[in-house]
């Protein structure tokens, strides 16, 4: 049973650095059985949901265009968890936050969800 877990803060100062945290058990984010990606997607009312990028088994990292400029995905393989940096955040940035497992290799359909985390950029 594949499990994930989002994590961080709720809110989120305007132009400050959006944090997130996503714990992964039941699988390996370092495994390449599968070639499973690990991803963060969002869902606000004003841009539905939005792929952000993702990170391959093997540590490479793809993104969004429209976040490319400020979006910074990472893991920490000792705890299994991989991370979301998005600077310079806005009120638009506003959103519910979820990673999620690639069924693939960059395949954009996904197979396991966190059960996402509401974060809100407002002062």
């Amino acid at each position: 049973q594949v499990q994930l877990q989002e994590s961080g803060p709720g809110l989120v100062q305007p132009s400050q650095t959006l944090f997130l945290t996503c714990t992964v058990s039941g699988a390996s984010i370092t495994s390449s059985i599968g070639y499973h990606g690990w991803t963060w997607i969002r869902q606000s009312p004003e841009k539905g949901l939005e792929w952000m990028g993702g990170l391959d088994y093997d540590g490479s990292t793809y993104y969004s265009p429209s976040l490319k400029s400020r979006i910074s995905i990472s893991r920490d393989t000792s705890k299994n968890q991989f991370s979301l940096e998005l600077r310079s955040a806005t009120p638009e940035d506003t959103a519910v936050y979820y990673c999620a497992r690639d069924t693939g290799a960059r395949t954009f359909q996904y197979d396991y969800w966190g059960q996402g985390t509401q974060v809100t950029v407002s002062s």
